[in-house]
Parts: structure tokens; C-alpha cells; sequence
């Protein structure tokens, strides 16, 4: 249980901080400087969490990471449901928070489809490819054979999605996690409650995408070096 809790708070953290950030920014296109911010601010939520939880569930904090995690065998099917679980009703307080700061009307860094032309296929695409090569760095910053560097995964994973979040905020303000979009969109409501499940289905089949990529290359640790 405790695990489950762990991840109910990061998630809460990442996307009270990271869609918070968002807001106070006032992140749009035409302002790079707060893109910027929003992209560093969601990562540092990240390495925070990290450091913090990481003891203690691994720091998933995005059902799309363990999705992964569950079809490379890093979890059960149980925990896998439990920690879904946690990270929505985490992201789901801190859309409540959101909303009491700032308002519904503030769009509560709900994700969107307007930056893709409102094309439902471009920001499926958008999501999937970003939600792969995120949780590809994952799967690879703390796979067992790194060892000797496991102490800079949450840095490395958090940089990423600064990265991430540079590409994608232009087209679908980026989510590569379907529980931070979950959480505000149910508050924001409107086209950010409509769309809500391109940033579930999008992130899940590049989570998929990730993990069968992650087999095929998975270091072996029997193997020589």
C-alpha cells in the first residue's frame, strides 16, 4: 500500500507543480520564456520526486511508464493497477487544487489538440512518439546493468522530459502522461474533457511501442562484455 500512496503523492507533485507552473507562466507559443519554465518545472517535479519516492515505488508517477514497466516484466499486473491507480487520484487532487487557485477559466494546464490543427491523428502520433522515447529513457536509465550510474537516473529521466516537454508543448501542450491529463481536463472540462482520451490512448500505445523496442535491445547481464 504504501507504494501505491507514494505514487498518489509524486503524481500529485508533477502535476500541481508542472501544470501549476503552466498556468503562473501563462505557457503559450508566443511566449518562449514560459514555455521554457513549464518544460524545466515539469522536470524538476520529476527528479524531485525521484529522489524522494524513488525508494519506495520506483517513481513511475505516470501510468504510461508503468505500463511499460508491467509488459518488460519489472511488475505485477496487481501493482501495475494499484500504482494506475494512485497516480490518477493524485493527479485528480491536485486538478481539484488547481482549480481552487486559479480558477477553471485559467485552462489549468489542461492538454489540448489545438497546436496540431486540431487533428486527432497528429496529436495521437505527437503523443505516442514523445510517450516512447520518454519511457525508453526510463526503461534504459534503470535497467540493472546501469548499475554503476542508478544514482543519476532520476536526473536523466528528468532532463528528458524537459526535452520532451520542449517539442511538445507547441502541439498538444505535451503529456506523455495520461494521469496529468486526466487530473486537470476533468476540472478545465469543455474540449480539454472531450480530447482527454487522445492523451490516454496516445501515451499507451507509445508506452507499448517503448517496450517492445526496450526486449529487443535489453542488455543481457550474463552476457560478455
Amino acid at each position: 500500500m504504501k507504494k501505491y500512496i507514494a505514487e498518489l503523492i509524486g503524481t500529485f507533485v508533477l502535476t500541481f507543480l508542472g501544470c501549476g507552473a503552466a498556468v503562473s507562466l501563462g505557457c503559450a507559443e508566443a511566449n518562449t520564456a514560459a514555455v521554457v519554465g513549464t518544460a524545466v518545472a515539469f522536470g524538476l517535479s520529476v527528479v524531485a520526486m525521484a529522489y524522494t519516492i524513488g525508494g519506495i515505488s520506483g517513481c513511475h508517477i505516470n501510468p504510461a511508464i508503468t505500463l511499460g514497466c508491467l509488459v518488460t516484466g519489472r511488475m505485477s499486473l496487481k501493482d501495475a493497477c494499484g500504482y494506475m491507480v494512485g497516480q490518477v487520484i493524485g493527479a485528480i487532487i491536485a486538478g481539484a487544487l488547481l482549480v481552487y487557485f486559479y480558477g477553471a477559466e485559467s485552462g489549468l494546464g489542461a492538454n489540448g489538440i489545438a497546436g496540431c490543427n486540431n487533428d486527432v491523428v497528429m496529436a495521437l502520433v505527437v503523443e505516442g512518439v514523445l510517450t516512447a522515447l520518454f519511457v525508453l529513457v526510463v526503461l534504459g536509465a534503470t535497467h540493472k546493468t546501469n548499475g554503476a550510474t542508478a544514482g543519476f537516473a532520476g536526473l536523466a529521466i528528468g532532463l528528458a522530459l524537459v526535452l520532451i516537454h520542449l517539442v511538445g508543448i507547441h502541439f498538444t501542450g505535451t503529456s506523455v502522461n495520461p494521469a496529468r491529463s486526466i487530473g486537470p481536463a476533468l476540472f478545465a472540462g469543455g474540449e480539454a474533457l472531450a480530447n482527454v482520451w487522445v492523451f490516454i490512448v496516445g501515451p499507451f500505445v507509445g508506452a507499448l511501442v517503448a517496450a517492445i523496442l526496450w526486449k529487443v535491445v535489453e542488455p543481457c547481464e550474463k552476457c560478455e562484455k
